[in-house]
């Protein structure tokens, strides 16, 4: 079952946070449904390899779902900084806090 290990994503990338977060919601499918990596093997290949393709449809949906929410907190604290900084400039405008 090499195919199954090229395809699982922390064994090509290493260190790469994102690969590593995929591989986690990754085993958090299989898990959910009564497998894991390692038990994969042990599938006809057939079913291995659906199980890995919808885990990886899963994962990616994760993956945007914490990347959009990243973007969201972000733009909040960015506007938040924004505010802050426009008000610090108003009350230097006017001699400081009263």
């Amino acid at each position: 079952m090499k195919d199954l290990d090229d395809a699982v994503p922390a064994r090509r990338a290493g260190d790469d946070p994102l690969a590593q977060m995929e591989l986690s919601f990754i085993k958090e499918f299989l898990e959910r449904r009564g497998y894991s990596l390692t038990t994969l093997h042990e599938l006809p290949h057939e079913q291995a390899e659906r199980l890995l393709k919808e885990a990886s449809v899963y994962a990616s949906g994760k993956l945007t779902e914490v990347e959009s929410r990243a973007h969201y907190v972000h733009d909040v604290h960015g506007e938040a900084d924004l505010s802050q900084a426009s008000r610090e400039k108003d009350l230097t405008r006017r001699g400081g806090p009263r």
